[in-house]
């Protein structure tokens, strides 16, 4: 039992027509890219002066952080709360938040008005230390180095291992010494997404009233921080089932069922907080208005209760089907509740408007197209997922 919870490769072909297709939409989404710095923001997005934000930021960064604290919520699960028989989650969901991540990093450099300018960053003495978008930009970079620090011995495993004499001693040379360093690296891995996760509520507490009374709340900061690590728990789950009926593993279910408990009061924190802010903020009537805002923050609503719902049950908790659906819901209603913050209480004024342009979201298909691709060759080289082998399982008894 012990060898098969190790992490091992996958194995097999990864170079196959699925692949290809991925490795095509992100080729389209690199030649756009290129397109965005030759002709600027203006002729390849639908961002004005109202909008200075939008679909990048919104969805690659803001929702996308969100979905990559996978990382971030299984260290809390593991090393904060000493629940070690997690660990085999670990690795797949540090490897999920480092693709994230990066991506986040690369969708902001795609945004910024002048990216050439970005030299300037690692030159303390041109900093703004009062702006809260500089603690975030720094927090989501130092936070992309350490994810992939983090998973650091899996390549190094996989290194030791080589057939070549120098990557060979290079692994087995570096791997103790990083080992070594994991606990301050876990330290600064918890820390700085809890930084960034609260900094990316409180940038939009700066519009003041220009956002909608319904997300306008000093709460703002915890209720996205509470709503990321429910995010990350959901995604740590469809990772895991997806992974595991596409490449025939036994799903840990056992593992799932307890992510499953540890939801729970995640979702019934973010509730609660949600809505006696609204009460004691005298907003309440303004939930069941039904316009468009009420509508869509009765759906947020919707999707978190659903979520608790599904898995208020220990027999439920145990079901694969259900454990995904619910994880589902945590996902859409975080990425609504993102979404709704960012761009639909943002009120700029009745001048501006913004849909985002053909050329945005195909970039933003193809990070996407990119970062799965990406998991898939990890995944197939380096020792991410634990448990047996497919043929093994297949040869298992059932229990």
């Amino acid at each position: 039992m012990i060898a098969e919870a190790e992490p091992r490769a996958v194995g097999g072909a990864v170079f196959r027509r699925p692949f290809y297709i991925l490795l095509a939409i992100a080729a389209l989404a690199i030649a756009l890219m290129l397109w965005r710095f030759v002709a600027g923001l203006g002729a390849t997005t639908a961002l004005n002066d109202g909008y200075p934000w939008g679909l990048w930021i919104a969805f690659d960064v803001v929702t996308g952080t969100a979905f990559a604290s996978g990382g971030y919520a299984m260290v809390l699960l593991v090393y904060i709360l000493n629940r070690g028989q997690y660990h085999p989650l670990v690795r797949p969901a540090l490897l999920t938040s480092a693709f994230g991540y990066s991506i986040a990093g690369l969708s902001v450099v795609i945004d910024v008005g002048r990216p050439w300018l970005a030299y300037k960053l690692p030159f303390f003495w041109h900093w703004n230390l009062r702006s809260v978008l500089l603690e975030v930009s720094l927090c989501i970079m130092s936070y992309t180095i350490v994810l992939w620090i983090e998973l650091g011995p899996a390549i190094l495993e996989r290194a030791r291992g080589s057939s070549i004499s120098w990557i060979r001693r290079l692994g087995i040379q570096w791997l103790p010494a990083v080992r070594r360093s994991l606990v301050w690296v876990v330290a600064a891995g918890i820390m700085l997404p809890t930084m960034h996760q609260s900094g990316l509520g409180t940038l939009l507490l700066l519009s003041g009233p220009r956002l909608h009374p319904l997300w306008n709340t000093i709460m703002l900061p915890l209720l996205f921080l509470i709503s990321c690590i429910s995010m990350g728990f959901g995604m740590v789950v469809i990772e895991s089932s997806l992974s595991s009926r596409m490449l025939g593993r036994r799903p840990e279910m056992g593992m799932l069922a307890g992510l499953g408990s540890a939801m729970r009061p995640v979702l019934i924190l973010y509730l609660a907080v949600r809505l006696i802010d609204l009460v004691v903020r005298k907003q309440i009537d303004q939930l069941f208005a039904f316009d468009i805002f009420s509508i869509m923050s009765l759906l947020e609503f919707a999707l978190f209760f659903g979520a608790l719902s599904l898995l208020r049950e220990e027999y439920q908790r145990r079901d694969l089907g259900t454990l995904f659906r619910a994880s589902m819901c945590m996902l859409l209603g975080g990425a609504l509740y993102r979404f709704d913050v960012f761009l639909l209480a943002f009120q700029p004024g009745p001048q501006w408007s913004y849909f985002p342009s053909v050329q945005e979201t195909l970039i933003s298909f193809g990070l996407v197209a990119a970062e799965v691709a990406g998991y898939v060759v990890l995944i197939n080289w380096f020792p991410i997922l634990a448990g047996a082998d497919p043929s093994r399982l297949q040869r298992a008894p059932a229990n």
